[in-house]
Parts: structure tokens; sequence; C-alpha cells
């Protein structure tokens, strides 16, 4: 009875996962030193055996450092970092950058009271920036009453309207927009705007602020 030889893996098989590739719980800071290593090199056009050379590596070592699968010592990040006329901790930069991630479940954001804001009317935060030169404030907005007075607002930076649900005439300067659901509006927010006229509750969009932050 004739034996099967082992069905060799196909092309499709080799190729690598490309979200296997970093593991948030391991080796995380070794992929980030690879990553600034790599950057350094090619942005002095420098080929992997021209680094390996200057900072007296093997070609291999320094391929296995930039794809994040070995931990390089002190002496080799050194070694690299007189090659490269950087400092060490250039190698750590990103590593050490702090992320900003706001996860909101549904109906929970956090209920703002802004100027003018009426019952009926619900301004919720979903998140902010923290840290950055640029803050961004989304809400999610909430029209449920009929008033026939609005507040009209104006600040300084950018504002973004994506309708959800219901329909409104949202006035901007001396314009207004029929917004429904799908519909966006992007618009300078240091000119006076609002809802106009609540045509079809109950009204909901999402409303996201930009504007330069104050240096502390």
């Amino acid at each position: 009875m004739s034996r099967t030889s082992p069905r060799k893996p196909d092309a499709a098989s080799k190729m690598q996962d490309p979200h296997g590739l970093v593991d948030p719980r391991g080796n995380r800071l070794e992929v980030s030193i690879g990553r600034e290593v790599r950057e350094f090199r090619r942005k002095l056009d420098m080929t992997v055996a021209d680094l390996a050379k200057l900072a007296d590596l093997s070609a291999g070592m320094l391929s296995k450092i930039e794809n994040g699968m070995t931990s390089p010592s002190l002496a080799t990040l050194q070694a690299l970092s007189v090659a490269l006329h950087v400092p060490v901790t250039a190698f750590f930069r990103r590593f050490e950058e702090e992320r900003d991630a706001t996860f909101v479940q549904a109906g929970r954001g956090l209920v703002i009271e802004r100027r003018g804001t009426r019952a009926g009317h619900q301004y919720q935060l979903l998140g902010h920036t923290v840290r950055k030169s640029i803050s961004v404030e989304p809400y999610m907005i909430t029209l449920t009453a009929r008033s026939d007075v609005f507040p009209l607002f104006q600040h300084e930076g950018l504002e973004f309207l994506y309708m959800l649900e219901g329909e409104v005439s949202y006035r901007h300067g001396d314009k207004t927009y029929t917004l429904t659901p799908g519909d966006s509006l992007f618009f300078d927010a240091d000119v006076p705007h609002g809802p106009d006229d609540l045509r079809k509750l109950p009204i909901r969009f999402l409303s996201i602020i930009c504007y330069p932050r104050e240096a502390d």
C-alpha cells in the first residue's frame, strides 16, 4: 500500500497573518523599537547591510530587531544610536506615547448643559482629546421637544454634523440646510449656527467640534 507524501503548503498558506504580527500582550516594546530603527535607517537611505556594518551587527540580527523578533541589548541600542545619529531614547518615543481611547456605551455619554440648552434638547459628550494641540469633542445631540426659539451657537474651530434620525432645518449664517438621515454639514463654527426648524421629531445627529487647544 503506497503512502502519500505530505502535502506541500501552497502560496496562500505561507502568507503571514497581518493581524498576528503584533501580540499586544507580548513583544509590543520590541516591535516599537524595531519600527523606529527601520524608520531612522530609511531616512538616512541606508540598507540593512550598511547599518549592520556600522553598528557591528550581523544583517540577520538587525533584520530580527527591525521586525520585533528579538529584544536588543542596551549595548546594541547604543551602537545603533551612534550609527543612526539619534539618542537611545528616540527608539522608545512611540512606545512611551500615551494613546487616548474613550469607550462610551449606548446612551451613557456625559450629558452637557450647553448655553441655551432647553428641555427636550440633550447633548451627550462621547469623548475628548487629552494632551493634544487640537481639541476634538464628539457629541450625540437628541432633540425631542419643539421650541419656537433656538439658541445660536458661535465658537472657534470647525464643526461636522451627521444626521441620524428625523429632519431638521439647520442654520449657518444667513443660509439654512435641510438635514435628513445620511446628510452631513461641515462648517466654520465661528459663524452663528444652530437648528432653525425641527421638522420631524425625534431628531438625532452627531456633532464633532474641532478647535486649537490653548497652550498651558
